[in-house]
């Protein structure tokens, strides 16, 4: 299997997880998408829909640096942290990005961290 790592400059930061995606067969996988300021590491926001905002931005730029939106996107894993706190906020944070209905996966677990919304996804390439 071909596979090859690929950061951008158009990505938030080549050293952040938030930014790294790996290419292969005709896919790019991002490392998960956190809300995460890209120039200073910080959390951004305190809410689930402040948060699911900065997360989604990050996304934005790690596919637009390879050329590709959310149009490309098959598939996404969304990490929810923190069980226990209601997260409708998520939904309507997350559906002003993509067109529903889409593909995505849910999880709620316990995170030892100071955000509560990581994305993974999955996009084709043309």
């Amino acid at each position: 299997m071909f596979r090859q790592q690929v950061t951008t400059d158009l990505a938030p930061s080549p050293a952040g997880p938030y930014s790294q995606a790996i290419a292969a067969n005709g896919f790019l996988f991002t490392a998960g998408q956190t809300p995460h300021d890209p120039v200073t590491g910080e959390t951004v926001g305190i809410t689930i829909e402040e948060q699911t905002l900065q997360a989604m931005k990050n996304l934005a730029g790690v596919l637009a640096g390879h050329g590709l939106d959310f149009s490309h996107v098959v598939t996404t894993t969304v990490h929810l942290h923190h069980p226990g706190r209601d997260f409708p906020g998520f939904n309507a944070t997350y559906e002003g990005f993509v067109e529903t209905p889409y593909p995505a996966r849910t999880t709620v677990g316990s995170f030892l961290g100071d955000f509560l919304v990581e994305i993974d996804a999955v996009a084709a390439i043309p």
